[in-house]
């Protein structure tokens, strides 16, 4: 049976909406199975949002990571974009939250906890903790599945726009389920309802909803990206090329200074399971060593259940470090809006993990550091699930 997400659901009974004013938190990944915005078929039925709010990227995915979004395509809809050139525009103007009563969420997310779009939901839900704006979730699949865990917990000091929500950086959950774990977690005062997809069960990846994939952000072209993201997205934490500025983002890295071979053989060292290496060389056409040919490598993922996304990025980080001592280095400076600490610290929730690559502890020692956390995590998130 096919999947159907919680927007064509929701369109089945538009009806609820009855005259309430509402806005909607979307870009272009609210589409319907037949691939119709959210917006235009809402319009066209009468009901047309107040305004709407688009993410980091912009409604269309037209800008890249960490840029400022400005100009929008003409909808014939108010757009507010909630990703400027500050931490402030990450949250909308007070005045453009009074004439609505309903905000609706529906963005399809890659089941990381540094992907923004469902930080920019929790930080909603908080703006509107208190409020009498009821909050509702279109809910969609997850493309990495609802079981598997990965990575640490975050210290919450180390709270940012790429760690917003207390949870390993895999975390197995919807945004539907998410929206409730934060609303407890954080105790929100918070009218709060999902819209559940029917049909999806916890196992299946994405091909397996047979719903159609629309990159939810420029480096995201495939479910295949959102499969290696969760440890791959730790190299922009680093000096090296994530594979941005390629068609084939995170599914490669790299750096001028790197032999190929010379990191394959470091890594055959370390017993990585459902992942293999490919030598490989790219030219980047902008980010990170724009026009200079890289080399580096390409993972080919051989066994989705068996891949450690998070594990594997931290080995890559400690094969190029062991290999590349006077080349590498991890980047400073302001990541994401936060130059509290370093962007690789961010990402992973805390500094130990850079820590202890850079004093040489083995990757079995530390990656067994945060496996009691993915475990207890793995017990205490069913209380979420919806599915």
């Amino acid at each position: 049976m096919n999947v159907v997400n919680g927007l064509d659901r929701f369109l089945e009974g538009t009806d609820q909406l009855g005259k309430r004013n509402f806005a909607l938190l979307a870009n272009q990944t609210s589409v319907t199975a037949s691939l119709r915005y959210s917006w235009e078929v809402l319009a066209e039925q009468g009901r047309r949002p107040v305004r709407i709010f688009s993410p980091e990227h912009g409604l269309y995915a037209t800008e890249q990571d960490q840029a400022a979004v400005a100009l929008q395509p003409e909808t014939g809809l108010e757009i507010i974009s909630l990703y400027g050139s500050s931490y402030d525009s990450l949250l909308p103007d007070p005045g453009l939250l009074e004439d609505i009563d309903l905000l609706i969420f529906d963005i399809q997310d890659v089941g990381s906890r540094y992907y923004t779009y469902v930080n920019t939901m929790a930080m909603m839900m908080e703006r509107l903790s208190g409020s009498d704006i009821e909050v509702m979730v279109l809910d969609r699949p997850n493309p990495l599945g609802g079981i598997q865990v990965e990575g640490p917990m975050p210290d919450p000091a180390y709270r940012s726009f790429v760690g917003v929500f207390p949870v390993p950086v895999r975390h197995g959950l919807t945004a539907g389920e998410l929206a409730l774990l934060y609303r407890e977690e954080m105790q929100l005062d918070l009218d709060l309802k999902v819209v559940t997809m029917q049909g999806w069960d916890r196992n299946m990846n994405f091909s397996a909803t047979e719903l159609p994939w629309v990159s939810p952000s420029p480096n995201m072209p495939t479910p295949e990206t959102a499969l290696v993201y969760p440890g791959m997205c730790l190299l922009e934490g680093t000096n090296l090329s994530e594979g941005r500025g390629t068609t084939m983002p995170f599914q490669q890295f790299g750096a001028p200074f790197i032999q190929p071979e010379r990191v394959t053989r470091r890594l055959a060292e370390m017993a990585l399971t459902g992942v293999t290496f490919r030598p490989t060389y790219f030219k980047p056409t902008f980010h990170k060593f724009k026009d200079d040919i890289a080399g580096g490598l390409f993972l080919h993922v051989t066994d989705p259940l068996a891949l450690d996304a998070f594990a594997t990025g931290v080995a890559l980080t400690i094969a190029i470090h062991q290999e590349y001592p006077g080349d590498f280095h991890f980047l400073e400076g302001v990541y994401e809006f936060n130059d509290n600490w370093p962007a690789f610290d961010l990402l992973c929730g805390s500094g130990e993990i850079r820590k202890q690559i850079l004093k040489g502890v083995p990757f079995d020692t530390i990656r067994a550091s945060w496996l009691d956390d993915q475990e207890e995590f793995r017990t205490n998130k069913e209380r979420y699930h919806l599915y």
